[in-house]
């Protein structure tokens, strides 16, 4: 009894910070809410909760965090958030809001909405696109040789969401929210939902959700499937917050992985993955240079 008392408060664990980030938000003071530190620290908190819940509520050993892969992870962590969102928001964000201006269009109706609705509508535009991104860069070579190297990881944990070639990490990054008048609050709210709801989907954490959050969100389950070796096995659970949607376009497939990884399962080096996108472009170059240096001979 006491044992699956503990296993039902583990399984709560998602739902609960998705809960409590959004009641932050809700009555966090307007400060703070214009504070980038503020959101820069809710950020790291729910990075840094998950992961010292891999220590205790391991779900798979093989995925164990070791120094290495900790330290990887860190320096995308960062470069997630300070490289990767200033080039967002410089190359995608600032146009948005100068044409959304230029052309005088206007969405009153969405700050009208409720708060918890105006939480929902973040969500789902960025979701939305993110799910047809990632069904894109699984379904066409240029895409898939930018989002691979995310795909070479070979394990799962609290960080691993922000792992992967630059060019990737900006494009799954894009969103539409910039069109649209909604109270800033609500917005923060609905990336802190997606914050919390990916890192649980990527973490090495014994946790399995009940249905009226797995229905959904994305877990660890849907995603560690999406993780799994085979290329083939990869094309399912694109959601990576909303499973649902996975659900509704006939993306998605039940069952969970624990062996992670692509082809051989060989770890890719952060200059590997950087240069991944480019290795065919490469290995053409020194084809033809070689076939020149042969002829000349």
């Amino acid at each position: 009894m006491k044992a699956d008392l503990k296993r039902r408060a583990v399984d709560l664990l998602p739902p609960l910070m998705v809960a409590l980030v959004v009641a932050f938000w809700a009555f966090a003071p307007a400060d703070w809410v214009k504070n980038t530190w503020v959101v820069t620290g809710v950020s790291s908190a729910i990075t840094l909760t998950v992961l010292l819940l891999e220590v205790p509520l391991e779900r798979h050993a093989g995925w164990r965090l070791n120094r290495r892969e900790f330290f990887t992870d860190l320096f995308y962590v960062v470069l997630s958030a300070t490289i990767i969102s200033k080039a967002t928001n410089f190359l995608a964000e600032q146009p948005l809001d100068s044409l959304k201006k230029s052309w005088g269009i206007a969405t009153p109706w969405a700050e009208q909405m409720p708060w918890l609705l105006q939480v929902a509508l973040v969500v789902f535009l960025v979701e939305f696109g993110q799910y047809w991104m990632h069904r894109l860069m699984h379904n066409s070579t240029p895409f898939w040789l930018t989002h691979a190297p995310h795909h070479h990881i070979t394990q799962l944990n609290a960080m691993k969401g922000a792992v992967g070639n630059p060019i990737e990490l900006w494009l799954i990054s894009l969103s539409v929210v910039a069109l649209f008048d909604l109270n800033q609050s609500a917005a923060l709210a609905g990336y802190s939902v997606m914050g919390v709801v990916s890192t649980f989907a990527h973490a090495n954490v014994r946790s399995n959700p009940p249905l009226f959050y797995s229905f959904f969100f994305t877990t660890i389950r849907h995603h560690s499937l999406h993780h799994s070796v085979p290329y083939e096995d990869t094309r399912c659970n694109y959601g990576n917050s909303l499973i649902v949607l996975d659900r509704i376009f006939g993306t998605y497939k039940e069952g969970e992985a624990s062996l992670v990884g692509q082809d051989d399962r060989r770890r890719l080096s952060i200059k590997e993955q950087w240069l991944f996108p480019f290795v065919p472009l490469l290995e053409k170059y020194k084809a033809r240079k070689s076939g020149k240096s042969q002829r000349a001979a």
